[in-house]
């Protein structure tokens, strides 16, 4: 049998993650399905995310979690159920926590197949002291409570929404996790400091700061610094002398200054400076 990977998300707040699965098992997205634990051992159901594709040949040495077989139809309805109830947890929680006086966001409720164990995900700025709420949820659900607090990117994670380029949060989508994000990144990139589109919708830095960041530094690192003096090739063989006023990255070009004050913009290859070769003008075709 040919194997193929499909993409699946334990819990309607997780990443889909791959499984392999095998022609003989017919599955569509938005189906329910049972597969193995990451480690081997034991399973969970799960949604179907992503349709199932080829197996790539350079990921066939790797070991992927394997589908077992499509949920009967009860096991879909309970999954689903499960999460209706999860999201009324979440309403609930907000509420004991509001009659509370506790400045916390309730973000998400994981409620377990298995044994009564509930984790409450919530957001704070400050230190919360909340075993009175603990005790307030253990007597609404019955269960052994753990809260869980999650700093402002994974909040958003969590929440899902729409960015400012109109497509759905990376952090919901393909990012496995969050790399250190920072304001050199931004600078290295020529975009303003005080921009609002700067933030993300958690507020921080966005993520796709990081996405170009390497190939900025790259293109940088060929061009002269700013205030660097250079020869500017001015055609017929000869320079004129001058310094680097700024630079245009993607464009791979400086603007010269001239003693006599006056500007050009110059292109990488028809400049020289300290540190780089002298051209050497093309020879005449004629």
């Amino acid at each position: 049998m040919d194997d193929f990977l499909i993409g699946i998300r334990l819990r309607a707040t997780a990443a889909a993650n791959d499984y392999r699965v095998t022609d003989d098992v017919e599955l569509r997205v938005g189906d329910i399905a049972l597969v193995e634990g990451k480690d081997g051992t034991g399973t969970s159901f799960g949604e179907v995310r992503r349709p199932r594709r080829p197996l790539p040949d350079f990921k066939r040495d790797r070991t992927f979690p394997l589908v077992v077989r499509r949920a009967t139809e009860p096991e879909a309805r309970e999954w689903h159920e499960r999460r209706a109830r999860e999201e009324r947890a979440v309403v609930t929680g907000q509420s004991l926590a509001r009659s509370r006086g506790l400045a916390i966001k309730v973000v998400d409720v994981e409620i377990p197949a298995g044994p009564r164990r509930v984790t409450v995900y919530f957001n704070s700025d400050e230190r919360v002291d909340f075993r009175d709420l603990v005790r307030d949820l253990a007597r609404e659900f019955r269960a052994r409570v753990e809260m869980r607090q999650v700093g402002a990117r994974d909040t958003t994670r969590l929440m899902d929404g729409i960015g400012p380029c109109g497509r759905q949060l990376c952090c919901s989508t393909h990012l496995r996790g969050f790399e250190p994000i920072s304001v050199k990144m931004a600078k290295a990139q020529d975009v303003p400091l005080t921009d609002s589109r700067l933030l993300g919708n958690c507020g921080r830095l966005k993520c796709c700061l990081l996405y170009e960041f390497s190939t900025y530094q790259e293109l940088r690192s060929r061009l002269p610094r700013v205030n660097t003096p250079c020869q500017a090739s001015c055609g017929g063989g000869g320079c004129m002398t001058g310094k680097v006023r700024s630079i245009r990255v993607l464009k791979q070009s400086v603007v010269v200054g001239f003693p006599d004050g006056t500007e050009a913009e110059v292109p990488l290859d028809q400049l020289t400076w300290e540190g780089r070769a002298h051209i050497t003008p093309a020879p005449d075709p004629s």
